[in-house]
């Protein structure tokens, strides 16, 4: 009998800590995000009215994050992506390792983040080799900041070909929705 009753009692106390809004600064959370990467058209033209445009994009990431929140400061996460980079005709399909650091806890928090990973030969029109990132940007929660969206820069360098003798780096602006 005296079970039954510290059951009751601690779901009851359990119910009551979940349903209230609480900030979520630890735990799991899934992201997704699209990046870009531009270039100049080198088939503009200031003069003529031809419909080109000065930017054009060259390389598109999608990528998918699992990952823990340690802290309100520190993250972790496994990613998985998939690049393509139109210019050069690549593609590519990491699989890496990410740390993301607030570096202003506010309102909006401001942060640098890097990865470290492996690119997959998912076929042969993928390539093998390494991957490298460092990034910075910004995020803005919504009213019970728990979800937010991520937006900012990343910088990565890719090594692939015989012996990773062959290297693409690019800056890519992503945006990403994060739920907690």
């Amino acid at each position: 009998m005296n079970f039954n009753y510290f059951l009751l009692i601690t779901l009851l106390l359990s119910y009551n800590s979940f349903s209230q809004e609480q900030e979520k600064t630890r735990g799991l959370f899934y992201k997704i995000s699209i990046a870009g990467t531009l270039t100049i058209n080198e088939h503009y033209t200031i003069q003529t009215d031809d419909d080109e445009n000065l930017l054009k994009l060259n390389g598109f990431f999608l990528n998918n994050t699992f990952g823990l929140q340690l802290d309100e400061r520190v993250s972790i996460g496994l990613n998985a992506a998939i690049v393509f980079h139109q210019r050069q005709q690549l593609r590519f399909a990491p699989l890496f390792l990410s740390t993301h650091y607030n570096v202003i806890v506010d309102d909006a928090n401001y942060f640098v983040r890097g990865g470290i990973g492996r690119l997959i030969k998912l076929g042969e029109k993928f390539e093998k080799g390494s991957l490298y990132k460092i990034g910075v940007g910004i995020q803005f929660f919504d009213e019970n900041f728990k979800n937010s969206v991520l937006v900012g820069l990343d910088f990565s360098r890719k090594r692939f070909g015989y012996r990773e003798e062959n290297k693409l780096s690019s800056i890519a602006i992503f945006l990403e929705y994060r739920l907690f």
